[in-house]
């Protein structure tokens, strides 16, 4: 039998990404995040958030356009 699934609420899964329910609404809208609306009320599985948390780990090496190395000048 498979597990069973996980619901988390909005307020759930904001907290635990660190935005706010705004930014989580966008997320969802925009199709970034899968959720789900039963009657009033939204839900997001546990594993669909956790398969987002992975996908967007930055690989390494991928960040140095953001503190490009000084030249002789600067340095």
């Amino acid at each position: 039998m498979p597990d069973p699934i996980r619901w988390m609420s909005t307020a759930e899964v904001a907290h635990y990404l660190g935005v706010n329910t705004r930014t989580l609404y966008r997320m969802i809208d925009e199709g970034d995040l899968a959720a789900y609306k039963f009657g009033r009320v939204i839900r997001l599985q546990e594993s669909d958030v956790v398969a987002f948390v992975q996908q967007a780990r930055i690989a390494p090496g991928s960040l140095e356009h953001l503190y490009p190395m000084p030249t002789r000048a600067e340095a």
